[in-house]
């Protein structure tokens, strides 16, 4: 099965550093409990093009557990400006902290 990578976007003015890290880590707690529902992953985004954050699921079921209706109207409530959600599929991945590549979310050897 593929992992499903969502990319959560608001159309915002670029924060500042401290915004970010400041928004990035009294949010974080919440996806750091997510693990168990299946996020593998969670980046969050500040530039010029907006903010938002990238989210790495073990599985789009997962993703979509997460992402409902009820949830995009709460961060639009929380952000003023709702959010754009582009969904991925991703078959193989180049990890290289752990020096694999992964099919699926299984480590294969390469020649």
């Amino acid at each position: 099965m593929a992992n499903c990578i969502v990319v959560v976007q608001f159309d915002l003015p670029k924060r500042t550093e401290e915004q970010a890290i400041s928004g990035g880590t009294s949010s974080a707690p919440t996806y750091r409990d997510l693990a168990r529902r299946g996020l593998i992953r969670k980046d969050y985004l500040n530039g010029e093009a907006g903010t938002g954050g990238v989210y790495l699921w073990d599985s789009r079921a997962s993703a979509e557990a997460w992402f409902t209706e009820e949830r995009v109207t709460e961060l639009t409530k929380r952000f003023g400006v709702r959010p754009r959600l582009t969904w991925y599929d991703t078959h193989v991945t180049v990890d290289n902290l752990k020096g694999e590549t992964r099919i699926n979310g299984k480590s294969i050897e390469m020649a």
